[in-house]
């Protein structure tokens, strides 16, 4: 069977865990890359041994005609290079952000699906213990749901300096906290418990430096009636060295007892009246988050190669956008939202 020949858009801090990813996955070859940072060109093409490089990702793409282009680049960039990905009928996987807004990441989904495929990079449903306690609730070790509750103290946006060292972006934009980092754990308790119902959040801006909110609480009502709460910051620090490997400590609580992951990846199953218990399961600190960017590529190559859906196809994945809306409409108006 023959490789899928893929292209990438992008060498910014994150890039690094893509183009590792890729160069891991046998059926993929990367031929071809374009990024406007020159300073990043050698470094790219020596580390990952991609043969070429453009400076226009317009002629990369109408030269290559690739199986399909990996965006790797700021939000308010995806519109204009999904569309004219799109025009070519070159599949996309396109990272998060879609779009800066609701409205033009439906549009753009709407419009461009009959064309190619649209695949967004959301990765933390693949970490590793998120796909495990995946697998423990199907197997109906707690049984019923009764509360997700997920604590995150990411400790970046401290500071007059804050996010200047790997995402400086982050200062400038009106939405921050849920836009960049909520969206994550909407889509987590979205496979873990199913549909949201409602969401209530209070959300706020702890470091003057900043333009958008960096502090929030989240709450939101499952269909299936448990409720899920995301406590967060991005001021305030973990105890834990590795602040960005799990995200947090998280709570998942049910009928017959008590799910918990700790920040150092460590799952454990305490059943009512009984007492905690280790769960054993593959656990690796490769790459990002337990290597996610690696198990979602492979799963994205999958979808490609079969024709199957990915589990973040974008007409799937607007499901966390919408609640992402619901969310700052209920911290706006200070009442509950429903969807």
């Amino acid at each position: 069977m023959a490789k899928l020949r893929g292209v990438c858009i992008g060498s910014g801090y994150f890039s690094a865990f893509h183009y590792d990813a890729w160069s891991r996955i046998p059926d993929v070859e990367i031929v071809a890359f374009s990024t406007l940072d020159r300073s990043t060109i050698e470094k790219v093409k020596s580390e990952y041994h991609i043969p070429s490089f453009y400076e226009d990702y317009r002629e990369m793409l109408e030269k290559e005609r690739p199986d399909f282009v990996d965006i790797i680049t700021p939000p308010e960039t995806h519109e204009e290079m999904c569309r004219f990905a799109a025009s070519l009928g070159v599949d996309m996987i396109c990272q998060k952000p879609l779009t800066p807004s609701y409205a033009t990441s439906e549009q753009l989904v709407n419009q461009i699906e009959c064309k190619a495929r649209l695949i967004v990079h959301e990765n933390f449903r693949f970490q590793p213990w998120h796909r495990q306690i995946k697998t423990l609730l199907s197997d109906g070790t707690i049984g019923r749901l009764h509360q997700l509750y997920f604590h995150s103290r990411m400790g970046d946006g401290w500071g007059p300096d804050a996010y200047l060292s790997r995402q400086p972006y982050f200062r400038e934009y009106e939405r921050l906290l849920i836009y960049e980092t909520g969206v994550h754990f909407i889509d987590v308790f979205r496979y873990h418990a199913g549909e949201v119902e409602s969401a209530y959040a209070l959300l706020k801006r702890l470091n003057p430096v900043i333009k958008g909110e960096d502090s929030g609480l989240m709450i939101l009502e499952m269909r299936d009636g448990a409720t899920a709460i995301w406590d967060a910051n991005r001021y305030n620090e973990s105890n834990h060295p590795k602040k960005r490997f799990t995200f947090g400590a998280y709570t998942v609580e049910g009928e017959n007892g008590t799910i918990r992951l700790y920040s150092d990846g460590r799952i454990t199953v305490q059943l009512l009246g009984e007492p905690e218990q280790d769960h054993s399961y593959e656990l690796t600190d490769r790459g990002f988050a337990g290597d996610c960017c690696f198990q979602f590529q492979k799963h994205a190559v999958h979808a490609l190669t079969t024709g199957t859906q990915a589990e973040t196809e974008g007409i799937v994945y607007l499901n966390n956008l919408r609640v992402q809306e619901a969310v700052y409409e209920s911290a706006a108006k200070k009442t509950r939202v429903k969807l």
